[in-house]
């Protein structure tokens, strides 16, 4: 894996970006102990914080990943997608954070035109951000990074991410319950078959008695980061494990992550959709979840075998004239 890239050659907006959420998430912390208001059954600073440490991490690993474009053109077009998706992403939680000052829910309200129109907003702001990941995860499928691992690794978990961002589009569609009523003042839900706001699991806020397509889409776009963890790790352990050192093996081991990652994905919003808590999966569940560690372990077992040596150009025999000559001239 290719070594770190120095600060200076990293997407500038997005690392301003990322210090301005972390500055929010501190904001945000003080938020959770001060202001004791609730909103939707959570804590109103909740969200605000779970999003800015998010983009903290999103915005870091998609500047890694601008660096490793080769050439000037791509450079300069991935330049220009990631200020898009540090722009949107910062219109985003203005619209987040001044709805949570007003005691507003941000997501799905529709109760008043002004309510409205910034989720409106907000709504464009996600399709840009996941238009402008597109273009560099577009970008990255094309570029000829040297190291394959690396190559496939920030490709990967790229697309797993497109796809757990995609779920934030499902979150919108209104509820059977909504679609009942003739004007309803929220029209969407991150839960499945409850209504937002019930028990949810600590920290998280996830439904523990329905379906929540919160996980899968939280679970979906970190693969940004986890799927070159992997790589990372394997790097680390290659001066003690000699077989790791080899870059097809890590190669293999980091196609098995992508893909046990992406079954996970799949797995996760199969459950939700289903209306079914992640801690109370039923047989079906279990049965697919233990289906998918079995490969995974069997995958990542094949892997991890040595590569066949590759074949080296025999030497050629002599013939039996030019043998017969070596005789006689002996």
């Amino acid at each position: 894996m290719s070594s770190a890239p120095q600060l200076r050659s990293l997407h500038r907006p997005l690392v301003w970006f990322a210090a301005s959420m972390a500055a929010l998430a501190l904001v945000s912390a003080a938020g959770l102990v001060l202001d004791d208001r609730v909103l939707v059954g959570a804590p109103i600073w909740a969200k605000p914080f779970k999003f800015s440490v998010s983009f903290v991490a999103y915005a870091l690993t998609l500047a890694w990943m601008l660096s490793l474009l080769p050439g000037a053109r791509a450079r300069r077009v991935g330049w220009w997608a990631g200020t898009v998706v540090t722009a949107a992403s910062l219109g985003e939680m203005v619209l987040i954070t001044t709805q949570v000052v007003r005691g507003k829910q941000s997501h799905f309200n529709h109760a008043t035109p002004f309510d409205s129109a910034l989720f409106d907003a907000m709504g464009i702001t996600v399709v840009v951000l996941w238009l402008a990941a597109l273009a560099i995860a577009v970008l990255l499928l094309r570029a000829r990074i040297l190291d394959r691992a690396t190559a496939w690794a920030v490709r990967l978990s790229s697309l797993i991410a497109l796809a757990g961002a995609a779920i934030g589009f499902a979150m919108v569609r209104p509820t059977p319950e909504q679609l009942a009523q003739d004007d309803p003042a929220i029209v969407g839900a991150h839960s499945v078959g409850v209504p937002d706001g019930g028990p949810g699991m600590p920290l998280t806020g996830w439904s523990t008695t329905g379906g929540d397509l919160r996980i899968a889409h939280f679970f979906g776009m970190h693969a940004l980061q986890l799927v070159p963890l992997v790589l990372l790790l394997l790097s680390a352990l290659a001066p003690r494990f000699v077989r790791l050192a080899d870059d097809r093996i890590r190669l293999r081991v980091v196609l098995v992550a992508s893909a046990a990652y992406a079954a996970g994905f799949l797995l996760l919003t199969w459950q939700a959709l289903r209306g079914q808590p992640l801690l109370s999966p039923d047989g079906l569940t279990l049965t697919a979840a233990g289906a998918v560690a079995l490969l995974t372990a069997a995958a990542t077992a094949l892997a991890l075998r040595s590569p066949s040596p590759s074949p080296s150009t025999p030497t050629p025999t002599p013939t039996s004239a030019s043998a017969s000559r070596q005789e006689l001239g002996a």
